[in-house]
């Protein structure tokens, strides 16, 4: 007996409220942008600058009593993450500790070092401090810069591969779809405050990915339906191509999320950040491949015959029953 999420042969209507979708997309990205303007984004020691203690101790490091040491020390944001090497010695143990840029200096103050050590040797007798390196502001703007140009370059090049693989109207659509979910995922770190690093440009990165992928199975259906019915109307060959591949969809996504939350909840605060960008990521890159991708693809229209120039490729969205 197979599990079945969605019962085969569905039949819904995708683009009955069109209107309502594209709205509902268009008011979360205006909150996003209201939101970013007004209080940005919380950036990480990876884009604020700071400092990195690599830290060497012969008892077992526990992530949760270090944090709980230095927090009477109000240095803002620390992460803290062991280090695991399979050449290490049996009790030898490595950490990292870094430490957020204090009042816009390169690197926090020797006393201030000190102070930690202090606070780390009281729950971790005879830690040492093996190297103390920081990330200077410089440094972290270049890095900003460097991000937002990979998430832009990924986006093109999926442009360029939908476009080559299909028709333009169909690399619009899926583009349309991917700057979507990046630009609510963005949206929905700097309304919440979640600190924002560099896991997170990785979490942009495979949510592009992710996204593209769903899209894509969507519009190789398209393509095959749009050959198989060349007398149905485009609206109606995409809500049978959709509904084809929905049963996919669906699990694809469920099974997806649920090794996310489960990775959220018993993974760690380290990941956190990472894994919350995946499971908002792979809903709300699910909802773009059915409602911005495939609406964006109804609106601009396609030819119907790929052996002859199409006369009528725009003319289709008129015909929809909003």
């Amino acid at each position: 007996m197979r599990l079945k999420l969605i019962p085969e042969n569905t039949s819904f209507d995708f683009f009955k409220r069109w209107k309502l979708w594209l709205g509902i997309s268009a008011l979360m990205i205006v909150v996003g942008f209201a939101s970013f303007a007004l209080q940005g984004l919380n950036f990480g020691i990876d884009f604020r600058g700071g400092t990195t203690i690599r830290t060497e101790s012969t008892t077992e490091i526990d992530v949760g009593t270090y944090r709980a040491a230095l927090e009477p020390l109000e240095l803002g944001d620390i992460t803290i993450s062991e280090v695991f090497d399979p050449t290490f010695a049996e009790d030898q143990h490595v950490a990292m500790v870094r430490i957020q840029a204090q009042a816009d200096d390169e690197s926090i103050s020797g006393e201030v070092i000190a102070e930690v050590n202090a606070a780390l040797d009281a729950v971790a007798p005879g830690i040492k401090f093996v190297s103390v390196e920081s990330v200077g502001p410089k440094v972290s703007g270049e890095l900003v810069q460097t991000a937002v140009l990979a998430v832009a370059l990924a986006i093109g090049a999926v442009l360029i591969y939908i476009w080559l693989r299909f028709e333009w109207q169909f690399a619009l659509g899926a583009v349309a779809a991917l700057v979507h979910d990046v630009v609510l995922t963005i949206g929905v770190f700097s309304e919440l405050q979640i600190k924002f690093d560099l896991a997170i440009i990785a979490a942009l990165l495979t949510i592009v990915g992710y996204s593209l992928n769903d899209t894509v199975v969507v519009f190789d259906r398209v393509r095959e339906n749009l050959r198989r019915y060349k007398k149905k109307p485009l609206a109606e060959v995409l809500n049978i191509s959709i509904n084809e591949t929905l049963s996919r969809t669906v699990m694809t996504s469920v099974t997806t999320l649920l090794a996310l939350v489960s990775l959220y909840v018993l993974g760690g605060d380290v990941i956190r950040g990472f894994v919350f960008a995946m499971i908002w990521g792979v809903i709300i890159g699910t909802y773009s491949s059915i409602f911005v991708a495939s609406t964006i693809l109804l609106w601009l229209g396609v030819k119907r015959d790929w052996t002859k120039p199409s006369n009528t490729a725009g003319n289709q969205f008129a015909n929809i029953d909003a």
